[in-house]
């Protein structure tokens, strides 16, 4: 299981994910699942994998390949383009790999989170579907999420705005939804990986990653979890044996 968010607002991107591959009772394996792609001042692309490792690994190497001599990624006219690029690869690998694994019950599932900028466009975020067809975030849904969403999600839909977030809140909203999504499921795990691009900067030099006692990570956590008690505590009183008020134009039948 994984948990990886990309955040787009007017100001850039935050990119942020888990580090856990697999958890049981007597092993948990962890492995990178941020890859970047950068070409200084023309191009910056950073993808998030979940899925089957071993599928993903395929895919980043097969980009990671192209990329080096100036093809795929290091092509793409548009980050639409680069999404379609991965789509292509996912369908490649699963060329190679999907019977195989279909016939010992084991399902292909890649999923890969893109976010970037090309020169001369604006900066865009993407999911990549294992069928290898892409979704772009837009100003009214800013994140996208792959992996275990659910624990994370709430935070983003009550606090992210496209207009309005600057890139330093989003960066703390990213935090808040990894930490949350690792603190209800064993299977999401630190390391965090989180990476920031500033739009049309072209370059990517804000990326960092926390380890499980890192002290920021530590007081992020400490201080949402004190400001969540503190924000329940100063509710109004619910008075339980009230009757609510009828709604306009609404009659109450008596009991």
């Amino acid at each position: 299981m994984t948990y990886c968010l990309g955040i787009i607002t007017r100001d850039g991107l935050v990119m942020a994910c888990d580090s856990r591959t697999n958890a049981g009772y007597d092993q948990v394996n962890v492995c990178g699942k941020m890859h970047k792609f950068v070409d200084k001042g023309n191009r910056v692309i950073i993808a998030l994998t979940s899925g089957s490792l071993s599928c993903s690994q395929s895919v980043i190497t097969l980009l990671r390949r192209d990329f080096k001599i100036g093809k795929g990624l290091a092509a793409a006219d548009t980050m639409y383009d680069a999404a379609r690029v991965i789509g292509q690869q996912i369908r490649h690998v699963a060329e190679l790999d999907r019977e195989t694994l279909a016939r010992d019950n084991f399902h292909f599932n890649v999923h890969i989170l893109l976010g970037g900028q090309i020169a001369g466009e604006p900066p865009e975020l993407y999911i990549v579907y294992p069928q290898g067809n892409p979704l772009r975030a837009c100003k009214e849904s800013p994140y996208l999420q792959i992996g275990e969403t659910k624990y994370g999600r709430p935070i983003l839909d009550r606090g992210v705005r496209h207009d309005s977030t600057p890139l330093d809140m989003a960066v703390k909203y990213a935090l808040i939804s990894l930490d949350s999504t690792m603190r209800s499921n064993v299977a999401v795990g630190p390391p965090v990986d989180l990476a920031v691009y500033q739009v049309d900067s072209l370059e990517l030099t804000q990326c960092r990653r926390f380890e499980e006692n890192d002290a920021d990570l530590l007081t992020i956590r400490q201080s949402w979890e004190q400001a969540l008690r503190k924000g329940v505590q100063d509710l109004p009183a619910i008075d339980l044996k009230a009757a609510p008020p009828a709604a306009p134009g609404v009659s109450r039948v008596a009991p």
